[in-house]
Order: C-alpha cells, then sequence, then structure tokens
C-alpha cells in the first residue's frame, strides 16, 4: 500500500514536470516570436548600438585588459629578474672574484702548481 503511495506521487511528480516543461516551450516560443517581431522594428542605429556598443566593445575591452594585465606581470617579473642579477654591484663582485682567484691562487700553491 506504502509502496503504491509512492508510486502515485512519482507518477504526479512527473505529470507535473512534464507540465512544467511544456509552460516553458511555450513561454520561450512566445519569447521567440517577440524578439522577432522587435527585430524589424530596430532601426540601423539601434542596431549597431547592440552589435558595436554592448557585444564587440564588451569583449573588446575585456580582451583588452586581458593582454593589459598579462603586459604587466611580464614586465614586473622581468624587473624583478634584472634587480636579482644586478643587486650587488660591479666593484663588490669584483672584489669577491679577486679573493676567491687568490685561494684558488693559494690552494694550486699548496699542491704544487704555478701560474
Amino acid at each position: 500500500a506504502d509502496e503504491r503511495k509512492l508510486l502515485n506521487a512519482y507518477l504526479a511528480l512527473i505529470e507535473q514536470e512534464s507540465a512544467a516543461n511544456r509552460q516553458v516551450k511555450d513561454a520561450q516560443k512566445q519569447l521567440d516570436a517577440k524578439v522577432a517581431a522587435q527585430y524589424a522594428k530596430l532601426s540601423i542605429e539601434d542596431i549597431k548600438t547592440l552589435v558595436v556598443d554592448d557585444k564587440w566593445l564588451t569583449t573588446l575591452a575585456a580582451d583588452v585588459q586581458t593582454e593589459l594585465d598579462r603586459v604587466s606581470q611580464a614586465l614586473t617579473s622581468r624587473i624583478k629578474q634584472l634587480a636579482e642579477r644586478y643587486a650587488e654591484p660591479l666593484p663588490q663582485l669584483a672584489k669577491e672574484v679577486a679573493a676567491l682567484n687568490a685561494r684558488v691562487e693559494a690552494h694550486l700553491k699548496q699542491m704544487g702548481f704555478q701560474l
């Protein structure tokens, strides 16, 4: 008995869903008809506004912003790379090279080599 009630309730829900889907299709058809009727009333200026201003310019603005973000990130990355590369001044690097060179010469001298 409980199973029969559940099945009847399920059947009723399926019928409601089917009716709702039909209503959605009918409403969509009505909307499509209204849109088609409205298209005929549009002036050239209205069409240009819809196509250029509302569609293309929005997409174009988003694409430009994306490209600006990409370029900005690339520049930031390159600046960081250059900052790391040139963080130590040349005289300090030359001083370190001279000190390391002296250590190498001392090690070579201890090993019996002479430059």
